[in-house]
């Protein structure tokens, strides 16, 4: 028998009872429609993402064929009177053999045709403008302009600018002239405090007098300045201007709200999943679109009645986020419902749906359809990198390298500070000013304090 494929089949019934069908290849006529990026125009070629899988689907099965636009610029709808309208009408009618295009599966396409597995899953999503989506807030948000290794990076400026003024008020005779009499007031618990106290830009005293201690504190104080600085300015970009006046998560948030139209394409099967749902929120959703006759003739209308902003267009999510890849300022919503999926479409009971389905599944297992769908989904957007990121710490070693050359010069200074006064002790003591000098940094240097030392000596003496 002569099919309406273009294949020729030959059956030959054995004595045994089995069937051997011998098919010689024609050419087969591909309908298809124009979206991008699944078909487009370059010349008077066509190219996109269903070409390249017509492509590779023929070489797996060795078949040639022939492309054209379907006549009606539809994808396939039944009227009243049970008739198909677009490709799927094209394919019943013998018109077409293959229709190659993004046509989901359903339960009324699949009693008129034949439909493959899918080559791509799909859902319905909402697409809109950025500013209109509201994410979930953290609970540890407030950690977010600045990265894990800055926050590191910080914590150990931190503890080694408290262990500085430690040592520094040790070493210095301007903070500690009397080690054998006098508390030292300086210790790591205060420095530690003392350091905190800049942070919060209030300060805790008692504030260094000598001029080694000082220089650490303004060094600090300058680090705490702009690391404040750029804390309050990262955090306050990546919250986003707050002008919306109503924030979409998904649907239910889209059901119970009445400030932002939305809308699908009519005659979809979009449209159709919410006109069959039994969810009582995707039923307000339907009545709603119906109500306001807020639907769109085309994908293109409503990616730009999105962009226009007050409008949320409800569509395939694999279409949306193409959408999203061209223009920066939309978004899609996470919440994906009925989840289902593209397929091919070929006449009932057609011989080569086995096979094809078979490609598609071997395609799929070499990586080859997730290698199309990177090639013609890739972004366009630059990321904004002064919104939504976190700034690392080698944005900021500038300021740490000024704090690391402060704490370097307090100490230094510190320790000719202690210099001179050994040297000038070592003179009127007729010393040698290096045994003075290691006499004093010991007295210093000791973890427990001196005058304790020797008052509990007097105690033990009486």
């Amino acid at each position: 028998m002569i099919s309406n494929m273009g294949i020729v089949s030959l059956c030959i019934v054995l004595l045994l009872g089995s069937e051997i069908c011998i098919a010689a290849r024609q050419e087969l006529i591909v309908t298809t429609i124009k979206q991008d990026p699944y078909t487009m125009s370059k010349g008077s070629q066509l190219e996109g993402y269903c070409m390249d899988l017509l492509t590779e689907l023929a070489k797996k099965l060795g078949f040639k064929y022939k492309v054209h636009l379907v006549k009606d610029g539809a994808y396939g709808r039944q009227d009243e009177s049970g008739n198909w309208n677009g490709m799927i009408g094209e394919v019943v009618r013998g018109e077409a053999d293959l229709a190659v295009a993004p046509l989901t599966l359903t339960a009324a396409r699949e009693k008129a045709v034949g439909m493959t597995k899918p080559y791509m899953q799909t859902g319905i999503s909402i697409l809109l403008r950025k500013d209109n989506v509201s994410e979930e807030a953290g609970f540890f948000d407030f950690l977010s302009p600045f990265s894990g290794e800055t926050w590191f990076g910080v914590l150990i400026a931190y503890f080694v600018t408290a262990v500085c003024i430690c040592i520094v008020g040790r070493l210095s005779p301007c903070e500690w002239s009397q080690p054998e009499t006098e508390p030292n007031h300086f210790t790591l618990l205060h420095s530690l405090w003392y350091a905190a106290g800049a942070l919060s830009l209030q300060g805790a005293g008692p504030h260094p007098k000598a001029v080694s201690g000082r220089v650490i504190s303004c060094t600090w104080w300058l680090f705490a300045v702009v690391l404040l600085a750029c804390y309050f300015s990262s955090l306050s970009s990546s919250q986003g201007p707050d002008s919306a006046p109503l924030m979409i998560k998904g649907f239910e948030d889209l059901a119970n709200q009445d400030v932002i139209e939305y809308g699908t394409l009519a005659g979809s099967s979009t449209l159709a999943f919410f006109k069959n749902s039994n969810n009582p929120s995707y039923r307000r959703i339907y009545e709603h679109m119906e109500r306001r006759k807020s639907f769109v003739s085309s994908m293109d209308e409503g990616v730009q009645r999105a962009k226009e902003g007050n409008y949320a267009f409800i569509g395939e999510s694999v279409s949306l986020d193409l959408a999203v890849a061209r223009h920066c300022e939309l978004v899609r919503a996470h919440e994906v419902i009925g989840m289902r999926g593209y397929s091919i479409v070929t006449p009932l009971g057609s011989p080569m749906l086995k096979n094809l389905s078979v490609a598609i599944l071997q395609l799929s297992e070499a990586g080859e359809l997730a290698y199309l769908r990177t090639k013609w989904w890739a972004s366009s957007c630059i990321p904004d990198s002064a919104k939504g990121s976190s700034l690392r710490a080698h944005s900021m070693k500038g300021i740490f390298l000024v704090l690391a050359i402060g704490l370097g010069i307090g100490v230094l200074l510190s320790l000719f500070e202690l210099t001179s006064k050994s040297r000038s002790t070592a003179g009127e003591q007729k010393k040698s000013c290096c045994a003075v000098l290691t006499q004093e940094l010991s007295q210093r240097l000791r973890m427990t304090n001196t005058k304790g030392d020797q008052e509990t000596s007097d105690k033990n003496k009486a």
